[in-house]
């Protein structure tokens, strides 16, 4: 049982640290409010308009990319961890999924999905 105080004792030096940094954080934060820091400023749009507004493209074409850059990670790392197991075949087969991705990014780079102006 003795094992356990340890972590006990870390707990609760967890919980304190964390009541100390949220109450901390409540006192430091500003009081003065401005249309400027409570817009809304990733979206690109007003938060209170019409819903029925058009989205422009980029906004789609960035979803997709974080999906597909996504989904490359989540086959990179198990493809990463097992290397050393991989025959001549697993390498290439990963080396053209990672040509394709990296042609699909610099095609819509190139188009301007990128570009927020």
């Amino acid at each position: 049982m003795s094992e356990y105080y340890k972590i006990f004792i870390m707990f609760i030096a967890c919980v304190i640290l964390a009541i100390l940094i949220l109450g901390a954080s409540f006192m430091a934060k500003s009081k003065n409010y401005n249309w400027e820091k409570i817009s809304a400023y990733e979206c690109g749009f007003q938060p209170f308009e019409d819903t029925r507004s058009r989205f422009d493209v980029k906004f789609y074409l960035v979803a997709i990319l974080f999906i597909i850059f996504d989904l490359e990670i989540a086959y990179l790392f198990p493809w990463a961890l097992c290397l050393d197991e991989l025959n001549v075949e697993g390498i290439v087969s990963m080396i053209i999924f990672l040509f394709v991705l990296t042609v699909g990014f610099v095609y819509e780079w190139k188009k301007g999905a990128l570009d927020w102006y």
